[in-house]
């Protein structure tokens, strides 16, 4: 049994991460600040579970107040962090950069700092597929050039990730830095295309439908990031990173089809040109994650857009 820090616990992957770790046996200490990005309602349910045992403990607060975080690390003996808490959007991030800079930079290099001042050396880092920009090779590996990021959030994801470097270096840090490409499933954020696609069509809104609707997005169901993050808490060994994927790609215009079938309901689609900061395509090579994490995704789209819908239908009378 550990006991582990996880950052943004209240979020869409920190809260399945959490129950997931209470399952284990472990103790959860997590930590947020729950950003108003988007309403705070939906995190409060996301941690409804999670408030429910006394393996869990949750601190309001922010990962740039070192304060706080000194405080956590000094009155609890932490065997591990995983840390998720980020200013989270592509689109968002090109009206807020410093405000991105500042969270994501920042308070990772706080969250840093105060694991070497309280000999804490095992991390987990969340960082994202967007580092890739609009890689010409597809799919995406590890070992792709990422000095393009194509916007203010994946330029963050991408520092974050070196200055992870720098505390291996200097400090003999165990690092894992995960690119999870994205991911969908039950209390996704509103949003998040899937979950704002849904609404719209369950109200019979038209949805804002971005190009031509051949952009593709590997999505990847939450229960295989959730095993990932496992995997690499299990296999933290020097500075590594690893892309979590499931290798299939799906186009905007299946992914809407797919709701319409699943919702029973017509799509109203309002067309408007590509979005700049977006990608075509996100393709994750997942070979090096399968050999070393013994990673292995099972879920297929149709099959985690069905268990979506359902949490959609449950949720949306209480949310």
């Amino acid at each position: 049994m550990k006991k582990i820090l996880v950052t943004g616990v209240a979020g869409f992957i920190g809260s399945h991460l959490g129950e997931r770790l209470i399952r284990e046996g472990h103790t959860v200490i997590g930590i947020d600040n729950f950003d108003p990005f988007y309403p705070r309602k939906y995190k409060d349910e996301n941690l409804k579970q999670l408030k429910n045992t006394d393996s869990f403990t949750l601190v309001e607060g922010d990962i740039r107040d070192r304060a706080a975080l000194q405080n956590i690390f000094k009155n609890s003996d932490i065997d591990l962090v995983i840390h998720l808490a980020a200013k989270a959007g592509v689109r968002p991030s090109m009206s807020q950069i410093a405000e991105y800079y500042d969270v994501n930079m920042n308070g990772t290099v706080n969250l840093l700092e105060c694991m070497r001042l309280h000999h804490v050396s095992k991390l987990v880092f969340g960082s994202s597929s967007s580092v890739y920009g609009n890689n010409v090779k597809v799919p995406f590996s590890e070992a792709d050039p990422v000095d393009h990021p194509i916007s203010p959030y994946a330029a963050t994801k991408r520092s974050g990730e070196l200055v992870c470097d720098v505390y291996h270096h200097l400090y003999n840090f165990d690092i894992t830095c995960l690119r999870f490409f994205t991911v969908f499933g039950p209390r996704q954020r509103p949003d998040l295309a899937i979950h704002k696609f849904a609404r719209l069509i369950d109200e019979g809104s038209p949805i804002p439908f971005f190009g031509d609707g051949s952009t593709a997005r590997d999505y990847t169901y939450i229960d295989d990031i959730v095993d990932g993050i496992f995997c690499a808490m299990q296999n933290l060994d020097g500075c590594k990173i690893f892309n979590l994927g499931e290798s299939r790609v799906i186009t905007l215009e299946r992914m809407v089809r797919a709701l319409e079938t699943l919702l029973g309901k017509k799509a109203f689609l309002n067309k408007l040109p590509p979005q700049p900061g977006d990608v075509e395509i996100t393709y994750a090579d997942i070979s090096r994650a399968k050999k070393g994490l013994g990673y292995n995704p099972t879920y297929d789209f149709e099959t985690g857009l069905k268990r979506f819908i359902e949490w959609y239908h449950n949720c949306k009378m209480i949310i």
